[in-house]
C-alpha cells in the first residue's frame, strides 16, 4: 500500500476577499498558521474550499499556490470532483501537472449513478493522472452511497490508495486502501482501526490537540471526549461557514463565505466565540 500522505490533513477553507475574489495572501499565511499548528497536510479545493464555487482557474490556482508555496512543508491534496465526467478528468489532468502529492475524488454527485456508472467515473479518473488517489464517500452531500465492497473493488485501480469514509455505517478496514476519517469526530475510531488518520476541518482551531490523537494512543479517547465541543458548535452551520468566522474572530484572515453560504448569524456567532473562549483560543472581552 502506498505510504500515507499524513495523519492531520485539514480540509482548508479558501479565503475570499472584500469583493470576493480569492484572497492569496490570506490563504498562504492560513496555509503557514495550519502547518505550524498540527497539519502534515492540506487538502486544497475539497468542500470546505468551497470547490463548488470556484471556477476553473480559480480552483487550479489555489492548487498552484499551495504546491508552489507550501509543497516542501507538507503534502497537498488536491480536491478533483465533480459530477461530470469529463471534468473531473479535466481537472484531475490539470492538477495533476501542478504536482500535488495527491488527489481527493468524490463520486458523482447529484446525479446518482448506478455501481457501474461509479466504476466507469473513477476508471476515467484513474486513468487521467499518476498521483495517489483518495476516493471521498459522503452519502449525505452525493445522495449514493459507496458501500465496502464497491470500495474494494475500485481499490483495484493502480492509483487508487485510500478513501476519505464520510459514512459512520461503513467504518471498517478495507484490504488494499487506506481509511481516512472523513467527519472530525470519525478520527478516534478510525486511528483505532491502525489507519492513518482523517481529512479534517476543526484542525484549522485545535490541530494540535487532534495530532495528540496520533501521538498519544493512551489519551486518544479522552482528547476526542474534550473536543466534542468543538466538532459539535462548528456545526452550528456550513463548516466552511463557521470555520471562516472562528478563524476570523482569531484574528487569521479567512474573509467571508460566496453564497449559497453566508455569514453567521448573531446566535451562531456567539455559539462559535464561546466556544473558542472555553478551549482558551478566544480570551474573552474581560479578559
Amino acid at each position: 500500500m502506498t505510504a500515507s500522505l499524513g495523519s492531520i490533513l485539514t480540509a482548508m477553507v479558501t479565503p475570499f476577499d472584500a469583493d470576493g475574489r480569492v484572497d492569496e495572501d490570506a490563504a498562504v499565511r492560513l496555509m503557514d498558521h495550519l502547518i505550524s499548528h498540527g497539519s502534515d497536510g492540506l487538502v486544497i479545493c475539497g468542500t470546505t474550499g468551497e470547490a463548488s464555487t470556484l471556477n476553473d482557474e480559480e480552483h487550479l490556482g489555489m492548487i498552484r499556490l499551495a504546491v508552489d508555496e507550501i509543497g516542501d512543508r507538507c503534502t497537498v491534496v488536491a480536491g478533483v470532483g465533480s459530477n461530470d465526467t469529463r471534468h473531473a478528468v479535466w481537472l484531475t489532468e490539470r492538477a495533476t501537472e501542478l504536482g500535488p502529492d495527491g488527489l481527493l475524488a468524490v463520486n458523482p454527485y447529484y446525479n446518482r449513478p448506478s455501481r457501474r456508472g461509479i466504476m466507469r467515473h473513477f476508471e476515467e479518473v484513474n486513468r487521467a493522472t499518476d498521483r495517489p488517489i483518495i476516493l471521498y464517500n459522503i452519502p449525505q452531500r452525493t445522495a449514493s452511497d459507496m458501500p465496502n465492497d464497491l470500495l474494494a473493488e475500485l481499490g483495484q485501480l493502480e492509483n487508487v490508495v485510500g478513501v476519505k469514509q464520510a459514512n459512520p455505517a461503513n467504518l471498517a478496514k478495507i484490504d488494499g486502501l487506506m481509511i481516512y476519517a472523513g467527519n472530525d469526530d470519525l478520527l478516534v475510531d478510525v486511528l483505532d482501526l491502525g489507519e492513518p488518520g482523517g481529512i479534517l476541518v476543526a484542525s484549522h482551531l485545535v490541530g494540535e490537540e487532534m495530532h495528540r490523537m496520533v501521538d498519544e494512543p493512551e489519551r486518544r479517547r479522552e482528547i476526542d471526549e474534550g473536543l466534542k465541543d468543538v466538532y459539535a458548535d462548528l456545526g452550528v452551520a456550513p463548516l466552511a461557514c463557521s470555520v471562516k468566522a472562528a478563524l476570523n474572530m482569531l484574528g487569521i484572515r479567512a474573509g467571508v463565505p460566496r453564497l449559497p453560504y453566508v455569514e453567521l448569524d448573531e446566535d451562531e456567532t456567539a455559539t462559535v466565540r464561546a466556544m473558542l473562549e472555553r478551549h482558551g483560543l478566544l480570551q474573552t472581552a474581560d479578559a
